[in-house]
């Protein structure tokens, strides 16, 4: 059964539970690379069960994310009150062959933008952070919340990685 959007809300933001968002999104990209560098490509590449995203997979979707996050933040601040669309990333997966990409170009990619995006968080003026934009699951999502969201969303698939990675080293000995 599907998660709704409550419920994605509720399960993403349960990761940050009583953590800086801001300073998890800081850390996300070290951990990131220190998690993967050890890796194989058959490692990083190998799916821990039929429909569930490996390593390289997951690596594509956080720098798609990320590009999806900058230009949310973009838009709102911009236009306050501005409609934000939603992505399938089960379609973006397919559509974008996560599968072929690179995860070195991906975690490159994603590190890029989370610099650029936290540049950009630093440079907003805290009035501003209250800026929202009309999700079309989810609703009203000001600034604040969507980097919470994202923060969240990082942990989530941390730990993904994390799982995986430990499986991959446990099949291969």
């Amino acid at each position: 059964m599907q998660e709704t959007p409550q419920q994605y809300i509720q399960r993403i933001l349960g990761y940050i539970e009583g953590k800086d968002p801001l300073r998890v999104q800081q850390e996300t990209a070290r951990k990131l690379e220190r998690l993967t560098k050890p890796l194989t490509r058959k490692q990083l590449t190998r799916q821990p069960e039929p429909r569930k995203w490996s390593i390289a997979q997951i690596l594509a979707h956080l720098a798609d994310t990320e590009l999806v996050a900058g230009w949310r933040m973009r838009l709102i601040l911009g236009s306050n009150g501005a409609p934000v669309h939603a992505f399938d990333q089960d379609v973006w997966a397919e559509t974008f062959d996560y599968s072929h990409r690179d995860p070195k170009a991906s975690l490159e990619m994603f590190c890029v933008l989370r610099e650029n995006n936290l540049a950009l968080l630093k440079s907003v003026p805290k009035n501003l952070w209250d800026n929202y934009g009309m999700h079309q699951e989810r609703g009203k999502e000001t600034i604040t919340h969507i980097v919470r969201m994202f923060a969240g969303h990082d942990l989530n698939h941390l730990g993904q990685v994390e799982r995986i990675a430990k499986q991959s080293r446990k099949s291969d000995r």
